[in-house]
């Protein structure tokens, strides 16, 4: 028996890294799947991999009217939505970005993906789960959390999607809606985006990898599946008293 069977799931950018090794592991353990993504060539190659209990949608989570859409769909396809993982994200620059020097255009760009997407996500998971309860999982960042001076933009929204976690969760809770909201902080993780934060500012990519992996206690990058199992026990029955949290899964590196 799986831990999420009879289960519907919908994984906002979920074809590509850590949203993909989620959706994946939601499969394995038994839910139904939407992969909603801006990226419909790769999100319908996934699907085609991943088999019949996923779906892919196309979203783009800054638009209000796309996510009611995406909630009647799921409605009309399953008949119910009980979880989603608000996973889309953007780092949006090649450069280290100081306060001095980030662009406002770079700035808003990060704002509109990482916070408006996550905070449309949120309130249209509410309105659709206040019936008959669910699991909200925003994926923020150790970015959030500590210091991020080379990347304002990024740091500063991961710091809002921590903060927004937290409320919303309070705010269920407190109406007895019986939906749980959780927040996942990755350290470095072996995925694209990880790459390109680690690559900021150019220089050769493989000194620094080595430089900032030497800053992670356990000396090593995380994998995708790791933060897929994270997310897996937040969206399971096993996660039922814990909303409000944050799971950093970042192998000590906030920790030192």
């Amino acid at each position: 028996m799986g831990r999420l069977d009879n289960k519907v799931a919908v994984v906002s950018g979920g074809a590509n890294g850590i949203g993909r090794a989620v959706c994946s592991r939601f499969v394995e353990e038994g839910a139904k799947v939407i992969i909603a993504d801006v990226k419909e060539e790769t999100g319908n190659e996934f699907v085609s991999e991943i088999g019949g209990a996923a779906s892919f949608y196309k979203l783009d989570v800054r638009n209000k009217e796309e996510w009611a859409q995406l909630a009647a769909h799921t409605f009309a396809l399953h008949g119910k939505f009980d979880i989603l993982v608000n996973n889309a994200g953007i780092l949006s620059t090649t450069n280290r970005q100081s306060i001095e020097h980030v662009d406002i255009d770079q700035w808003r760009a990060v704002q509109s993906v990482n916070v408006e997407g996550v905070f449309l996500g949120c309130q249209t998971a509410v309105l659709s789960m206040k019936e008959a309860g669910g699991s909200i999982i925003n994926m923020s960042s150790v970015a959030g959390l500590i210091a991020s001076p080379g990347i304002v933009a990024y740091g500063a929204s991961k710091g809002a999607v921590r903060q927004l976690t937290k409320s919303v969760a309070v705010d269920c809770a407190r109406k007895g809606y019986k939906i749980r909201c959780n927040s996942i902080h990755p350290g470095y993780i072996e995925t694209e985006l990880g790459r390109d934060s680690m690559n900021l500012g150019g220089g050769d990519p493989e000194e620094n990898y080595r430089s900032r992996i030497a800053l992670t206690p356990m000396g090593e990058a995380g994998a995708p599946t790791d933060i897929a199992n994270a997310a897996l026990f937040l969206a399971s029955s096993e996660a039922k008293h814990v909303t409000g949290a944050e799971l950093v899964v970042d192998g000590g590196l906030t920790a030192v």
